[in-house]
């Protein structure tokens, strides 16, 4: 059966979304953490840059991806939204 996304509610995705570039960026801030402990470097990024990568991630992922969602929804008016094939599981 052919099903059509026709909107998006921007808000309500970039809610999700946001969370999850938060959550997602913890574990890639940690690995950076430990790579610039190791660094011979003597000149290391400040800490306090690295506990604010998630939370920034956070910020503009809500942001783009509330413009993105608005977006699809214009274009989706023009052109037709998203087909995809589903099937019904029993």
């Amino acid at each position: 059966m052919k099903k059509q996304i026709i909107s998006i509610t921007p808000i309500q995705t970039a809610k999700v979304f946001a969370l999850l570039y938060f959550i997602l960026s913890i574990p890639f801030v940690g690995l950076m953490a430990i790579s610039f402990l190791l660094s011979p470097v003597q000149v290391r990024p400040p800490i306090g840059m690295l506990f604010a990568m998630p939370f920034i991630y956070l910020i503009f992922g809500f942001i783009f991806t509330a413009l993105g969602a608005w977006v699809y929804n214009l274009v989706a008016g023009w052109v037709g939204g998203i087909e995809y094939t589903s099937n019904e599981l029993s």
